[in-house]
């Protein structure tokens, strides 16, 4: 068995001690350190924060360190952690997974079975969904993540392939392309990522009514994603593409049917209206239909859609005026 190491970026959640416990009692070879990386803004200073988190770990302990990253977001924090990595194997998890009863035996074979050219072995997502209705709108999204490609919920990187890639880039300051990003460095230097055998959880945690609205940062990191990968980039991650389009479309009617009836223009700020109000509805319906249809899921739907839009289009602006003169990777290595 190839030795690894664990590399955990956190922002010490409840879902921490559930993740440790789960990697504590996964049977087969164990990790040859754990890296948990504090990525909070202002740690605490109390070393008891950390106290029942540790507590599941039993054995592991003794292998496990915990480093400060400074509030950076998770891509700083991996690589703050990978810097301490001297195993031939990273495996990257996320604080809200729990790994399966038999994912140190599955990781073996995912690892033994990875020939030279493959820099990285993708675990295998489940996210539990309720059986007795209709998923929320939030609870599909996370599902979503079950059919992502590289994501780091899960990820098994070699450790000198990681380090001539440079790591993962910290401009991406959110859990939200990164991972894409390094993926795509790593297959046009000619390496390879394939799917492993593997099993992890991704419970659903709980989140407010309001979170695909901040889920609209995103967009910035869309932007730089084009920058460093050209326009093509979507069907290179093998991602799909959003509505920013039509977001971007919603958000000029509205802002034309204010002014338009600011300087005096009754009908064609009407019209332009009617399209806001059309477009609107239509993103509203597609996003209630599938849901649970109750009244405080409608009502979330309701307002988040009229917010969405401009919220979609304001950060895909910013993103794209801040990476505005960010060459492309292949620039840089040149």
């Amino acid at each position: 068995m190839t030795s690894y190491a664990v590399v955990i970026p956190t922002l010490v959640r409840d879902t921490l001690a559930d993740c440790l416990a789960a990697l504590a009692a996964a049977t087969g070879p164990r990790p040859e350190q754990i890296v948990l990386v504090d990525d909070r803004p202002d740690p605490d200073p109390d070393p008891g924060t950390l106290e029942h988190p540790f507590s599941v770990l039993g054995d592991l302990r003794e292998r496990t360190t915990v480093l400060t990253g400074g509030g950076r977001g998770p891509a700083a924090a991996r690589n703050t952690g990978l810097r301490t990595v001297t195993a031939p194997w990273t495996v990257f998890l996320d604080d809200d997974v729990q790994v399966g009863p038999h994912w140190g035996d599955q990781l073996a074979e995912d690892l033994a079975e990875a020939t030279p050219d493959i820099a990285g072995v993708q675990g295998d997502i489940t996210v539990p969904l309720p059986g007795e209705r209709r998923p929320t709108d939030w609870e599909r999204g996370t599902a979503g993540l079950a059919r992502a490609h590289w994501i780091t919920a899960d990820m098994a990187y070699r450790t000198d392939a990681l380090k001539q890639a440079g790591g993962f880039d910290e401009r991406f300051r959110r859990a939200f392309r990164e991972d894409a990003d390094l993926a795509l460095r790593l297959l046009d230097a000619g390496w390879r990522i394939r799917q492993g055998r593997r099993t992890t959880r991704h419970p659903v945690r709980p989140a407010s009514r309001w979170v695909s609205v901040r889920q609209q940062r995103g967009n910035a990191d869309d932007a730089l994603m084009r920058r460093l990968h050209g326009p093509d980039w979507w069907d290179k991650a093998v991602a799909p593409r959003g509505r920013i389009r039509k977001h971007a479309a919603i958000t000029t009617a509205g802002v034309a049917a204010c002014a338009l009836a600011a300087t005096g223009h009754g009908r064609a700020a009407a019209a332009c209206a009617l399209g806001w109000a059309a477009g609107t509805a239509e993103f509203a319906r597609a996003r209630i239909a599938p849901g649970p249809r109750t009244r405080e899921e409608v009502t979330t739907m309701l307002a988040t859609s009229v917010l969405i839009p401009p919220a979609a289009t304001w950060h895909r602006l910013t993103g794209a005026l801040r990476h505005r003169h960010a060459p492309s990777w292949q620039e840089v290595t040149r």
